[in-house]
């Protein structure tokens, strides 16, 4: 028989909070999380705002000392992990069998940034006898995981996934899996990214990738709206808690929503842009939908990938069209980034963790900045204005990334 997986705990950092509860009021409130860089001075770079983690406290996970050992993208994800431990019931440590089948799958975009750029500067300035021991383990991007694997004592699967912005969605897919081949009974599956720095700001910029609206930051991130002109750079991470039905009814944990489907392609077509017609989503949603035994008019939401791009916005608009048909018309999609911006390798786990919390609350938040929808939008349910009340059952939750890498999660409401 195939073992079901079930969603038991979730951990999140972003602009809006630096927990579940805080983000997910932040996100139905449709309060905007981009504010002018405070973590540096911008004044170099022609894109100056971003969705900053503020006001962030490790010292529950990490003492002092190994604070200044942990990147910054380390500790998100070790927070993010307790909380989303805590809601599960796990203890403050694994032990035993429990340990040995539980894994940690926690992707990040670009790992320990800061901490290289750091590194790099050190090197260039002082001298490669003055780099820091702990530059290679601070900065490289599987660290995450084993870190959280060390911290709270899991020895089942554990690395990371890389693959930009579609990093958080094939960290919970895969993990998934895993759980579904039976290489675990539980999985901490999620994504972290702290990237708030000049060197990377400035790179995307190079690439006209960000938005410009310097003067009003909270407008900035405009998913589907034609005066969209990049994205906003946010960080942050989110953990979820993936376990075997069975596994989790002997603890007694209580499930959120059921994970049904996972479906991740390629687009084989440029390295930052999508396919055209957005086929490379068509074709990860169509693969997690034939996973989870789901016909495309049973879903009822869809959390977009909708960074704000031009074309990205526009072919996901379309790919949502061609997989959805006459049924486009009767989905409620929101787009998270318009508040949190775009959180990189974090985003898919924050958003599937969004999916989850409007299955279950019967509640889909707003779209913010929409205010002259992009042609191709016609005809679709983009929920604006205030969040939407909605009796769903199962939702969609996109992410895309540079290189073409798509992944779709399908996630079912949970009903006792």
């Amino acid at each position: 028989m195939t073992r079901r997986v079930v969603v038991t705990g979730m951990g999140m950092l972003t602009a809006l909070g630096n927990d579940v509860p805080s983000t997910w009021e932040g996100l139905l409130a449709g309060r905007p999380g981009i504010k002018t860089i405070e973590a540096f001075d911008p004044s170099r770079l022609t894109a100056q705002i971003a969705g900053e983690v503020r006001g962030f406290d490790a010292s529950h996970v990490l003492d002092r000392k190994d604070q200044r050992r942990t990147d910054r993208y380390i500790q998100f994800g070790l927070v993010a992990a307790r909380e989303a431990m805590d809601q599960a019931g796990l203890p403050a440590r694994l032990e035993g069998e429990l340990a040995e089948r539980t894994g940690v799958i926690l992707g990040t975009g670009l790992g320990g940034v800061g901490t290289l750029n750091d590194g790099f500067s050190t090197n260039a300035l002082r001298g490669p006898d003055r780099i820091s021991p702990f530059l290679i383990p601070m900065g490289i991007p599987n660290v995450g995981a084993g870190q959280i694997a060390i911290t709270y004592g899991m020895t089942g699967p554990n690395f990371a996934t890389v693959s930009a912005c579609a990093t958080g969605g094939h960290a919970v897919g895969e993990s998934y899996e895993t759980i579904r081949r039976d290489d675990a009974d539980v999985m901490l599956a999620g994504g972290s990214e702290a990237c708030i720095f000049e060197v990377l700001i400035g790179g995307f910029a190079a690439m006209r990738a960000l938005s410009t609206r310097n003067d009003d930051p909270a407008a900035a991130s405009r998913p589907f709206d034609t005066g969209r002109d990049g994205f906003v750079v946010g960080e942050g991470a989110g953990v979820l808690v993936l376990e075997e039905l069975e596994h989790a009814e002997a603890r007694g944990a209580t499930p959120l929503a059921e994970l049904v489907g996972y479906g991740a392609t390629a687009d084989a077509s440029h390295i930052t842009l999508p396919a055209p017609g957005g086929m490379g989503a068509v074709r990860a949603a169509k693969r997690a939908f034939e996973k989870a035994g789901v016909e495309p008019d049973e879903v009822q939401h869809v959390n977009a990938h909708a960074t704000s791009t031009p074309e990205g916005d526009k072919a996901e608009l379309q790919a949502i069209k061609t997989i959805f048909g006459d049924h486009a018309a009767s989905l409620a999609i929101t787009a998270n980034k318009s508040m949190l911006g775009h959180t990189l390798g974090a985003a898919g786990a924050i958003e599937a963790i969004a999916t989850v919390l409007a299955l279950r609350d019967g509640c889909v938040p707003p779209t913010i900045n929409l205010a002259d929808r992009d042609p191709e939008a016609e005809g679709l349910d983009i929920v604006t204005g205030e969040a939407k009340r909605l009796d769903m059952a199962v939702g969609l939750s996109n992410s895309f990334g540079f290189g073409g890498q798509n992944t779709a999660l399908v996630f079912r409401r949970w009903d006792t």
